[in-house]
């Protein structure tokens, strides 16, 4: 069973730095989806947001609003990094539509903006708050990754070593859990200190209040 695996995340790493047509053959929840392309399947998820996990109130509609965005269409993949699970973060463009920000128009996703700096998102999200739109009809609407922090699970994880050994590639972190960690010793990433920052409060990897944690894991990224 290696060698698919390999053979995967080889795929994953030459196209999360180009944009490609590939085929959708499956939409696994919300913000993920399968895609074909030159005799490879592989998973894609959608960069910049982060729709309610499947056991969550609106996570069966969520996943079948991108499945009507994209299902057994062709799609436009624009790589930008491959995450901690094997999958190309990438924007994802259907018929001249752009899907990731489709999904926060329509109320369901929320902006993941520890990832980005694209303001646009979190004018689309607002617009569909005041709109009520989707998961926003609801009275206190559950962000995902608080949801994942009360329902922790482990996920597949990807060997790290594979990506390293073919080249050097981004590595986004997606879908996370707060755990105990509280200092900058203790990150692997400049993106899990941002993580463990913005999503889980943790402020002492932030010494000066400015917003940027751990300056000698960050500096210059």
């Amino acid at each position: 069973m290696r060698l698919p695996v390999a053979l995967a995340c080889c795929f994953a790493l030459v196209a999360q730095a180009e944009v490609f047509t590939a085929g959708v053959v499956g939409v696994l929840d919300g913000d993920t989806i399968l895609v074909r392309h030159e005799g490879k399947t592989a998973k894609v998820r959608l960069a910049n947001i982060d729709a309610p996990e499947k056991a969550q109130p609106f996570g069966k509609q969520a996943r079948l609003s991108l499945r009507e965005l994209v299902y057994k269409k062709q799609v436009q993949i624009d790589g930008r990094a491959v995450d901690q699970y094997g999958r190309i973060v990438a924007l994802v463009s259907a018929e001249g539509l752009d899907v990731n920000r489709e999904q926060l128009k329509r109320g369901m996703a929320w902006e993941y903006s520890y990832r980005h700096s694209d303001k646009s998102y979190i004018a689309l999200q607002s617009e569909a708050q005041q709109a009520q739109r989707g998961l926003w009809a609801a009275p206190d609407p559950q962000a995902p990754w608080q949801w994942r922090r009360q329902h922790p699970w482990k996920k597949p994880s990807v060997q790290q070593k594979s990506f390293s050994e073919l080249r050097e590639v981004p590595v986004m972190l997606y879908d996370m859990e707060c755990g105990k960690k509280r200092r900058c010793s203790e990150m692997t990433s400049c993106d899990e200190a941002r993580f463990y920052l913005v999503r889980c409060g943790v402020m002492t990897l932030d010494g000066d209040r400015d917003g940027e944690p751990c300056k000698a894991l960050c500096a210059g990224q």
